[in-house]
This record gives structure tokens, C-alpha cells and sequence, in this order.
């Protein structure tokens, strides 16, 4: 990825992704997601919304187990070394988004969606300076902080600590920074390693894929895509600091695949 972009993307979201582990909770029909408060400053002009964007290159035989296998190499070097994604991370947002599209292509989501929502609540499985291991697994884990109702809604334990760590209060968990109630809802072993994991990238971006899609089935329109994306978090901030990273995603994709 230029340099620049890499700082572009980062400068319109680090004050996004600082009130996220602050932000309230907001009970959906579908799950509860962890909602942001709304920066000081308007958000970058751009489109509200991800633009129709090239879909991933499909590897012709699987280089691994789950999603992640099914993204060409090739595709997965040049486009990761463009945008400054990890190639790992890419794999799962790519690979969620093939099987997404032949599981139900109707929906429409693309990779660079799942890309900008792992941006904004990780920095791709970095935040706090963890990293993503082969398999997907996220390590050191990643935690939100204990929603107390301190600097968030109070939201009790609901999972006994066994996803958070916390038999009091609940965390968001993992790459995706789901809750255990999203996770109870739309657990999933995208790995395919038998084990259902928050904190594995490939589990947790198939499971946000699996959300999106119930939560609009149409991620291609304006409509339909702020739809999904105000299910996951009801934040129209949230929303515009998605777009913006999603189609610059796309943009610098765009450059180096058909460059």
C-alpha cells in the first residue's frame, strides 16, 4: 500500500475507532452491537455508502482449510501489499466474501466491507499489538473494556466469562469486537479447524458476513447497504467511516489488479 493512503485511511478513522471502546450498546432484532459515540468533527466527504468494488480472485484449488484457502495467492500478495492489509486478514475478508457470494448472491457483499469493519474495530487483528497467527487465531486476544455502565451501557455477564473472560460484565471479543450475545447468535467456524472461536479472524468475519446479510440481503444498493451496516452499529459516523475505508480499499485494489 502507498504510504499515503495507509495514512489517509488511519487519520479519518483513529478517532473512530477510540470511541468505540467507549461507545453505549444498542439492542437489535437481530443481535446487540456495541454502538459509537459520534466524533466531534463531520466526516470526510465521500460516499455514504461501499461502492460496487471487484470481487476477490478465486484460487483454483484451496491453499488451506476454510475461507481463507479459497483466495487466489497471486490476488492476495499484490492487492494486501497495496493496501497495507495483512495478508492473513485479507485472506479471511476475501475468502468470507467468495463463500458468501456462492452461498447467497443475492446479498452482495464484498470484501471491502468486511475489510474496512475489521479496520475500524482492530486495525485487521492489530489493535494493541496483537497479531494473527496461521490459523487465524488472534494473539495476544483481544478485549473490549467491561461494559459497566461506567463508560457504556450496562450490559451483565451473559456468557459466564467463557468468551470475555468476564463472569461480571460483558466484553466485545475478538478481531470483529462481537459480544457474546452476537456470538451466541451467529457463532461459526470459518477456519475449518472444528472450533468456533470470537477471537479467530476467519470464525468472526464469516460470522459478521452471516449478520450482514440477514440484517439487509442487499449490500450492493445505498439502501440496503446502510441498512446492514446500522444493524451492526446504529452509528451514521460508523456508517460514513466504513464507506470511506471500504472504497478506498477498493480504489487501491482497483490500481494494482489492473495495473
Amino acid at each position: 500500500m502507498r504510504p499515503r493512503n495507509r495514512n489517509r485511511i488511519l487519520a479519518g478513522l483513529a478517532i473512530v475507532v477510540a470511541l468505540l471502546v467507549v461507545g453505549g450498546i444498542a439492542i437489535v432484532t437481530l443481535a446487540p452491537r456495541i454502538l459509537a459515540t459520534a466524533p466531534t468533527a463531520d466526516p470526510p466527504p465521500g460516499p455514504d455508502y461501499a461502492l460496487p468494488a471487484a470481487p476477490p480472485v478465486t484460487a483454483t484449488k484451496a491453499t488451506r482449510k476454510g475461507v481463507a484457502g479459497r483466495v487466489d495467492a497471486d490476488w492476495l500478495a499484490r492487492v494486501s501489499a497495496e493496501t497495507g492489509i495483512p495478508e492473513r486478514a485479507l485472506a479471511a475478508y476475501a475468502g468470507a466474501a467468495i463463500a458468501k457470494a456462492k452461498s447467497m448472491p443475492s446479498c452482495g457483499l464484498n470484501w471491502t466491507t468486511l475489510a474496512a469493519i475489521g479496520l475500524i474495530e482492530s486495525d485487521h487483528g492489530q489493535h494493541g499489538g496483537s497479531s494473527i497467527d496461521d490459523d487465524g487465531t488472534v494473539s495476544p486476544p483481544i478485549f473490549g473494556i467491561a461494559l459497566d455502565g461506567s463508560a457504556s451501557s450496562n450490559i451483565p455477564d451473559s456468557d459466564g466469562g467463557k468468551f470475555d473472560g468476564d463472569s461480571t460484565y460483558d466484553r466485545a471479543v475478538g478481531p470483529m469486537q462481537l459480544i457474546p450475545q452476537t456470538w451466541r447468535n451467529w457463532h461459526v467456524d470459518g477456519n475449518g479447524d472444528g472450533v468456533e472461536d470470537p477471537q479467530n479472524i476467519d470464525d468472526a468475519v464469516v460470522a459478521t458476513s452471516n449478520y450482514l446479510c440477514r440484517a439487509s440481503g442487499d449490500m450492493v444498493s445505498r439502501g440496503g447497504w446502510r441498512a446492514g451496516i446500522l444493524a451492526f452499529n446504529g452509528s451514521d459516523s460508523y456508517a460514513q467511516s466504513v464507506a470511506n475505508a471500504a472504497n478506498r480499499y477498493a480504489a487501491d485494489a482497483a490500481a494494482v489488479t489492473q495495473g
